[in-house]
C-alpha cells in the first residue's frame, strides 16, 4: 500500500536482538494499523531469524552493529528522517492496534512525547522485581524532574521530530528510555501519557532485560543525568554531607577546646579544617556546573525552537495539498473567501 502524500510521513522504529519468534507478527500488526508508514527493524546482531522474516513481514531491514539498545535507537534517529517516529519493542507485548492514536497525538495534537504506560494484570509482567523498579526509577526521576504519571522504562513512544533532532543522545543500554524522558522534561515539551495494554511474551520469547544488571546502569545513568542537568543539587548535597560530617567531628573538639584551651586531638582538627576546605570546593564546583549547564540547556533549547513543530509541519502539508485558489485560511475558510 502506498503512503498517503497529504498524510505525516511516519516511521516505525523497531530495534531488535533474536526476535524472530515475535517480530513477523509486530511488523504484520504494525503495518495493519499505519498501512501509510515505513517500519524499520534494526537488527542488532541476531544469531536468528531475525532479518530474514522481518524482510519477509514488510519491514526496511538494516544491521545495527554496536550492541545495545540505546546505540541502535541513536542510530535510527540519526539514519532516518520523518514527521513522526514511533518507537516500539520487537518481542510482542504491546498492542500495534494502538499506534494509531499515538501518532495521532503527536501529529494532531502537537505533542513532543507520547509515553505508552502500561497496564497489565500482576502476573503478566515477567519478573516482580521489574515492576519495582520501575516504580523506583520513576520516583527517582519524578523527585529530581517532574512529573509523576509517565511510565519511564516503557518501549511504546511516539516523538515529534524536533524532539527527535534536538537530543543528544548518550546511552546505549536500556537506561535509553531514562534519557528519553529526562530530554523531554528538562525542556518542558508537551508531553501525553496513555494507558496501553501489556501482553505477556509469548512462548518462545525471551526479555533481554537483566533485573540487576541493567537496573544498576540505569540507577548509573539517573545520576549522571542528575550530575549532568542539575550540578548545583547535586554537588549541593555531597557539599552538605560533607559539611554535617565536619561539624560532627569538630564539636568534641570545640567542647573540649572551649573547657580546657586546648586542642587535644591534632590529626582530627586537620581532618575537620579538610572537609570543611572540601565542602567550599565542592559547592564552588556546583555553582560552575550549573551556569554551564544553564549554557548547554538553552542551547538545547534553541535547537529545538529552530525545529517545525508538528502542527505547524502538519499545517504546512495542508496548505500545500490544498487545490489551487482554494487556500485554507483561518478556521477552515479559503484564504480566496470562495465557498
Amino acid at each position: 500500500m502506498h503512503a498517503r502524500t497529504d498524510g505525516p510521513q511516519i516511521a516505525v522504529l523497531v530495534p531488535c536482538f533474536n526476535e524472530a519468534a515475535t517480530i513477523g507478527g509486530v511488523v504484520t500488526d504494525l503495518r495493519k494499523s499505519l498501512p501509510e508508514s515505513t517500519v524499520y527493524v534494526y537488527d542488532n546482531n541476531s544469531t536468528d531469524e531475525t532479518s530474514r522474516i522481518a524482510r519477509a513481514s514488510g519491514a526496511v531491514v538494516r544491521a545495527a552493529p554496536m550492541q545495545g539498545k540505546g546505540n541502535v535507537v541513536r542510530r535510527m534517529f540519526a539514519d532516518i528522517e520523518a514527521d513522526v517516529y514511533l518507537l516500539i519493542d520487537g518481542d510482542g507485548t504491546y498492542d500495534a492496534s494502538r499506534a494509531r492514536h499515538l501518532v495521532d497525538l503527536v501529529d494532531q495534537q502537537g505533542f513532543d512525547l507520547v509515553n505508552g504506560r502500561r497496564v497489565a494484570d500482576a502476573d503478566q509482567y515477567t519478573h516482580t522485581s521489574h515492576q519495582f523498579g520501575n516504580r523506583i526509577l520513576s520516583w527517582l526521576v519524578h523527585s529530581v524532574f517532574g512529573r509523576s504519571d509517565l511510565d519511564m522504562l516503557s518501549g511504546y513512544k511516539a516523538f515529534s521530530r524536533r524532539f527527535v533532532k534536538s537530543l543528544p543522545m548518550f546511552a546505549s543500554g536500556f537506561e535509553l528510555e531514562t534519557e528519553l524522558t529526562v530530554h523531554a522534561l528538562d525542556l518542558a515539551m508537551p508531553i501525553e501519557s496513555v494507558p496501553l495494554a501489556y501482553r505477556a511474551r509469548p512462548e518462545g520469547s525471551e526479555s533481554k532485560l537483566n533485573t540487576y544488571r541493567d537496573g544498576t546502569r540505569i540507577m548509573r545513568a539517573i545520576a549522571t543525568l542528575v550530575r549532568r542537568e542539575r550540578p548545583l543539587a547535586f554537588f549541593g548535597v555531597i557539599a552538605l554531607l560533607l559539611f554535617v560530617l565536619a561539624v560532627a567531628l569538630g564539636i568534641p573538639l570545640v567542647t573540649t577546646y572551649v573547657h580546657t584551651h586546648k586542642v587535644p586531638r591534632f590529626p582530627t582538627a586537620f581532618v575537620v579544617v579538610g572537609l570543611m576546605v572540601l565542602s567550599v570546593l565542592v559547592s564552588i564546583s556546583g555553582l560552575i556546573l550549573d551556569t554551564v549547564t544553564r549554557g548547554r540547556k538553552e542551547t538545547k533549547m534553541l535547537r529545538y525552537l529552530a525545529l517545525e513543530g508538528p502542527l505547524e509541519r502538519r499545517s504546512r502539508r495542508e496548505r500545500s495539498s490544498a487545490p489551487e485558489g482554494g487556500q485554507p485560511g483561518l478556521f477552515g475558510v479559503p484564504a480566496d473567501g470562495t465557498s
